[in-house]
Formats: C-alpha cells, structure tokens, sequence
C-alpha cells in the first residue's frame, strides 16, 4: 500500500463505526485531488461510499474552471460530485481568508446533510500544519491554539478527519504528477497561495524559504510540536473538567460556586473559567478580557457581601448573585 494510502486506510479503520458513506473536501488542487484518488480506492476496498465536495468561492475568475475539474476528476474515478456556490462575506472584523474559511465549512456541513454523511476528509499536511503553528504562535495563540490541526475534530455535528498531518506535500506533488502522466488530469492553480498579500501565503513565500535553508528539517520539528500540544492540551483539560466538577456547578452547568473557585490556584481559576465558558458555546475572551474577569471575580468575592456582577462576552452575559458565577446567552 503507498505511503498515502496507508494512514487514510488506518483513519477509516480507527473510527468507532464504519460509516456507510464519506465525502472528500476537494478543491481541485494537487493536494485534495490526490486525497480524492487514494479514497476512493481505499473506500472500495472497505465497502464504504464516496463522495466528492467542491465549494466554489466566486473569489477567482477561474472558479467556474476548477468546478470542471473536479467534476472531471469525479468523472474518472466513478465518484460523484455535488458542489455548493457560496458568497464569502466579510463582516465582524474577519479577513477575506477567515470569512472563506467559514463559509466553506458551513457549506460543506450543508452538503453532508444533503448526502447523508457525517464524516469529511481533509487534505491538510504536514507543510500545512507547520504553517498553521506559526501563524498562531504569532498571533499569540494559548496551549490548545498551539496544538494547531487535529486528525479528527468535531464542528457543527460533522466529523474532519486529516489522514495526511505527518504526510509531506513532496509526496502529494509525486502523487499528483503520477496522476497526470497516466491520464492527463491537471490540478489548478489558486493564486492566491503564492500571493504574499494574504497571510498564510506570506508565511509559506517569504518565511518557508528562509527556515528552510537555514533549518531543512524544521517542517517535522513543528508538526511534533503541535503534537506536542495537543497532548498537553488533552492533560490540562482534564484537569479543567476535575476541577470544575468540585466547584458545585449546576445541572446543567451553567453555573458554579465563586467560593469553591477562590479555592483554586491562580493558574487553575484561569483555566476552569475557559473550560466552563467553552462548555457553554461561549468564545473565548482574549487575555486582556480574560485577565479583567478574573480580577473582578477575585474583588468581588474579597468585598465579603454580595454584589451584583455583569460582564458581556460576545454573545454571551457572565454574572454573579448571591455567590454564584452564571454565563447565559445575551438577550
């Protein structure tokens, strides 16, 4: 079996239940396309239905081209195709990379209800969780920021799984030339990931090239970082849970008791308060928010009588009475 085939096959088998269908995110570039190739004969081989998903931005003027693509390659390899047209929205603050990014995630959540799958494959690799580490080591990003990609995460009910995290995009490019020598199928081009405008693509035009003649192996270095992290991350979340569990928090979770948290050390206030408000659907507050919160409840349980507290969080209230830290969504 190749060496892309191999941990695909292994990422199928590892699932708790086979599922009778997946699907794979396919952009028409080397990288998804080769993921699309090799799933589809490892999901003939376990009996396992495949189909293929293409997003089409309108962002570039050639998006109506790499649809064709990838019904193209649909078309070789026997694997339907089902494409979902989205208009990228930049509102909140995002960026044109992060509003795509989360109108191609809600499209293709839409798609696998469509298509009665809850499982998707991604063909991130190793080059791309390297860059996902600097960006957010630079952005300033916590423990579990640093853990960057997961083989399988969980959003909006729908599984991704990344076969390839330890797969170097050498191999893919190998891949993907075999392909075309053998069929003549080309992957596209999206400008923009060379174009230094856009942030991931100057991490990978400006400062790859630099790292990589000065460190060659620094690609593997920090992918085992980012497992790294997430093994820690992993740690302190159980601890997060335990410690919560001893806070006398409500049924369902949505309050805990101020006294039983003045108990815990510094570093473990700060992390339950995480936990809890991720528990509760609530984003996360940046340090400098996080750090006011904590100083008020720290105050407000020093003054030694009640006094009413109300913090809004981006969608959410957190509040204390009568000696209890609650979080509900904003009215």
């Amino acid at each position: 079996m190749s060496a892309l085939a191999a941990p695909l096959r292994h990422a199928l088998l590892a699932l708790p239940e086979r599922p009778a269908r997946i699907a794979v995110a396919v952009s028409g570039g080397a990288d998804s396309a080769m993921l699309a190739v090799h799933a589809a004969a490892v999901c003939r081989e376990l009996g396992i239905g495949l189909s293929l998903f293409h997003v089409h931005h309108g962002l570039q003027a050639a998006a109506d081209a790499w649809g064709c693509q990838v019904h193209a390659l649909g078309g070789l390899l026997g694997v339907s195709v089902a494409e979902a047209r989205v208009h990228v929205e930049q509102a909140g603050g995002k960026g044109i990379e992060a509003a795509a990014r989360d109108a191609r995630y809600a499209a293709l959540a839409d798609l696998a209800q469509a298509h009665g799958t809850r499982h998707v494959l991604l063909a991130h690799h190793r080059n791309d969780q390297a860059e996902t580490v600097l960006l957010r080591l630079l952005r300033g990003t916590g423990l579990a920021g640093m853990a960057a990609m997961s083989p399988a995460s969980l959003r909006d009910g729908l599984w991704y799984l990344r076969p390839w995290l330890d797969q170097d995009r050498a191999t893919i490019l190998q891949a993907a030339a075999s392909v075309e020598a053998a069929c003549g199928w080309q992957p596209v081009q999206d400008p923009t990931n060379a174009d230094p405008r856009y942030t991931r693509a100057a991490v990978r035009e400006l400062l790859a090239p630099v790292l990589d003649r000065r460190w060659p192996a620094w690609r593997g270095i920090v992918a085992r970082h980012a497992a790294h992290m997430a093994e820690a991350a992993q740690i302190l979340d159980e601890v997060a849970r335990e410690d919560f569990a001893r806070l006398d928090p409500s049924p369902d979770g949505v309050s805990f008791s101020l006294q039983a948290w003045r108990g815990l050390s510094a570093a473990r206030q700060s992390q339950v308060l995480r936990h809890w408000l991720a528990q509760n659907g609530a984003r996360m507050p940046t340090d400098a928010r996080l750090r006011d919160l904590l100083r008020q409840l720290r105050e407000l349980h020093s003054l030694g009588h009640d006094r009413q507290l109300r913090v809004e969080q981006a969608g959410h209230v957190i509040r204390c009475h009568r000696g209890r830290v609650w979080v509900e969504p904003r009215g």
